[in-house]
């Protein structure tokens, strides 16, 4: 009786996770080159901390771009970030010191905010990369959506073996847990958004209040998504197809330290949760290699494809790219210490630590 029950949850988990990934494959928009109608006065906006080595292979194209302002605020970095950015050619604000129950990127986009003359402002993360064509792509799918917010998903662009282990899973995550068609309901609930790329229209985000409603949150996007969401914003998601990639985290350890800081938001700041989510993953993908439960065969064919299948979804189709596929049966052991991490009363990142708590006040 409690093979069959494993199996019948094991599988009836997959094949909800593969019924999603098969709505996102045909409706989850992906960025293509285009030009919009009507071009508003667009402001692209970095925060930056610390981000000396990272800009000088990201800020160029971006510049390239054709906006009518590339804004860098220098979060009171500690590697000369600002004066990076200004030698590469963007207008430079130096960011101010936060003031108490502000955590530090909903800060920096709240000064951006105040700095840009834009009506559409894109706010970028300092490590992604534009294509020739990219803005205008964004543009487009803004115009198409009629979105007040429009994120959108980044190619990821993983080199070494050590950022092969985990930041694939962030695409796993999104396109296997979240049918796109979702985001047209009208409950908040239903909202998401990925704050690597996030395009909002000025009216829109001035008419909440900017970013102050997120001021305490560690997964400030998808807190900010469904706030702007639940006072009658509309949102939309893109994949980043061939224009916009991003290379997230160098090695393993460095993925490891960026997934404990989200892990207990995205499990609803519930510590039995994690737990439990951490158990289950180990017992669908990596227990059917060590014994022979019952349905076994199938799910170590799952655990080896469902990655590869992500991956095709989102345009990774180098044999690389194809190969973290086998990387499925260990990626439950390889996240253990994001789990544990997670656990911690507190979590430390860009040098700045914060409670865990359902408030995620700074401590």
């Amino acid at each position: 009786m409690t093979g069959r029950v494993y199996r019948s949850l094991a599988l009836g988990w997959l094949a909800t996770k593969a019924a999603v990934l098969l709505v996102n494959a045909v409706a989850f928009p992906r960025l293509r080159p285009g030009t919009p109608e009507a071009r508003p006065r667009v402001s692209v906006l970095v925060p930056a901390r610390n981000e000396a080595q990272i800009l000088p292979g990201t800020l160029p194209s971006l510049l390239g771009q054709g906006a009518d302002e590339v804004i860098v605020l220098d979060d009171r970095s500690a590697d000369g970030t600002a004066d990076v950015a200004a030698r590469l050619g963007a207008r430079v604000v130096r960011g101010q010191p936060r003031p108490a129950g502000w955590h530090g990127k909903p800060w920096a986009c709240q000064q951006l905010l105040h700095a840009a003359t834009g009506d559409v402002l894109i706010f970028v993360d300092a490590d992604v990369t534009w294509q020739p064509g990219a803005l205008d792509a964004v543009l487009a799918e803004l115009e198409r959506t009629g979105a007040d917010l429009l994120s959108v998903q980044p190619r990821q662009h993983n080199r070494t073996l050590g950022e092969r282990l985990l930041t694939p899973l962030v695409d796993a995550a999104v396109l296997s847990y979240f049918p796109y068609p979702l985001i047209r309901l009208p409950q908040a609930a239903a909202g998401m958004a990925n704050g690597q790329v996030m395009a909002l229209r000025r009216a829109a985000l001035e008419g909440v209040g900017g970013f102050r409603a997120v001021r305490q949150a560690v997964l400030d996007d998808t807190a900010f998504a469904r706030h702007l969401k639940a006072r009658g914003g509309q949102l939309a998601v893109a994949l980043g197809g061939d224009v916009v990639g991003v290379r997230m985290y160098g090695s393993y350890p460095q993925s490891v330290a960026g997934f404990s800081k989200n892990a207990l938001p995205l499990h609803l700041q519930s510590r039995p949760l994690l737990v439990l989510s951490a158990l289950a993953h180990l017992g669908v993908y990596t227990l059917p290699w060590v014994v022979r439960l019952p349905g076994w065969r199938v799910l170590r064919v799952a655990s080896v494809l469902e990655r590869l299948l992500v991956n095709l979804l989102t345009g990774r189709r180098r044999p690389a790219d194809l190969l973290e596929g086998l990387l499925g049966p260990l990626t439950p052991l390889l996240a253990l210490p994001v789990y544990a991490r997670a656990l911690r009363r507190t979590v430390t990142w860009k040098g700045r630590t914060y409670q865990q708590t359902p408030e995620g006040r700074q401590e």
